[in-house]
């Protein structure tokens, strides 16, 4: 049975709520700082909104409010001795350092992404079903792709071969590799550079992300050992591989179980499965806190419709955890889960064979 609230827990509840809000608005914000390019501006020294928006061709009163807000927030320092602010050292690699290991610029473009679906999204909580890949526009799909860069850019040489060394030197020694949602292509290119006796081939379901594939495997110059499709790999692949990789893909998959059938008819003897997935609990209490509200926020907008969309399993984002992962692989054909040793508080990477 429910106890009533006093009135001091329903007013501390209150400042929690103003408190998330707040925290909504200055993303929303730091979004708009991010497409300014108004974060690098403010690493190169304390300023006046007159400064900020001359170096950064706004206007002035805009930028006013904006360092205001910001201040506020506590992501920029103020001193009223000078009328200047700051962006503190400590807070670059998150708002400024593109690119970076933990930037969050690609994140908050995402996040304005998922905003757009949000009337698709409540027919769907009302009548079942889900909302497609081709609704979300291209806010979602740029910073998504800016936000896995932080993995495939400072991890996926740096650690994560280093830690599967079978892995490592099969690519070394040259070998067939599949992307299983490739995206846009970023963790191919970066293989294909690195590993240049190896062939390379993405598959897709999103048409726009192909397109972005290749012509950055063109402007990388490695189009000659690299090739994006478009493909269902659920339905099958066409050809065999010493190395499947799925970075982030099989928790959204509409049908996992199939896709990671296929995944298993598709390697060659000794061949290696690379998934990276999402480092949650089946235990609902063991994800609570701001990284579980993160991975069930992006679930209920992103993960779990897409697949109801082309009524799939749903698994959402917490749903490929390690036990599933486990269970799955083994029913698939399996014999062998291997989670890899990482520093990563939003994925686990599994070879799996």
């Amino acid at each position: 049975m429910t106890t009533l609230q006093t009135p001091a827990e329903a007013e501390e509840f209150v400042g929690k709520v103003l408190t998330d809000s707040s925290a909504w608005l200055a993303t929303t914000l730091a979004m708009i700082g991010d497409r300014l390019g108004l974060w690098e501006k403010l690493c190169d020294e304390p300023v006046t909104s007159v400064e900020l928006a001359e170096r950064s061709g706004i206007n002035e009163r805009y930028a006013r409010e904006w360092l205001a807000a910001m201040s506020a927030h506590g992501y920029l320092t103020y001193d009223p001795a000078t009328a200047r602010f700051e962006l503190p050292v400590a807070h670059r690699p998150a708002l400024a350092e593109q690119g970076g290991p933990m930037f969050f610029g690609g994140v908050h473009q995402e996040m304005l992404g998922l905003v757009t679906v949000i009337d698709q999204l409540i027919d769907a909580f009302r009548n079942g079903g889900g909302v497609p890949l081709s609704a979300y526009g291209p806010n979602f799909w740029q910073g998504l792709t800016r936000f896995t860069a932080g993995g495939f850019d400072h991890q996926l040489l740096q650690h994560w071969l280093p830690a599967m060394p079978d892995v490592e030197a099969a690519l070394e020694r040259g070998c067939a590799v599949a992307d299983i949602g490739c995206g846009q292509g970023r963790a191919l290119v970066r293989l294909a550079r690195a590993f240049p006796a190896s062939h390379y081939v993405g598959y897709d379901l999103y048409e726009p992300s192909l397109e972005a594939a290749r012509a950055h495997a063109a402007e990388s110059l490695v189009d000659d050992r690299v090739r994006f499709e478009r493909l269902d790999a659920s339905a099958g692949l066409p050809n065999s591989y010493d190395l499947i990789t799925a970075f982030d893909v099989v928790h959204d998959a509409v049908n996992p179980r199939g896709l990671l059938q296929r995944i298993r008819q598709a390697l060659k003897p000794n061949g290696r499965f690379v998934c990276l997935d999402i480092n949650s609990s089946p235990h609902l209490t063991e994800n609570a806190g701001p990284v579980g509200t993160f991975l069930y926020g992006f679930s209920v907008l992103f993960c779990m419709p897409v697949s109801l969309a082309d009524h799939g399993e749903g698994l959402g984002t917490c749903g490929f955890n390690e036990p599933a992962a486990r269970e799955l692989s083994a029913e698939a054909g399996f014999t062998e889960v291997r989670i890899v040793p990482q520093d990563d508080p939003f994925h686990t990477l599994y070879e799996i064979r």
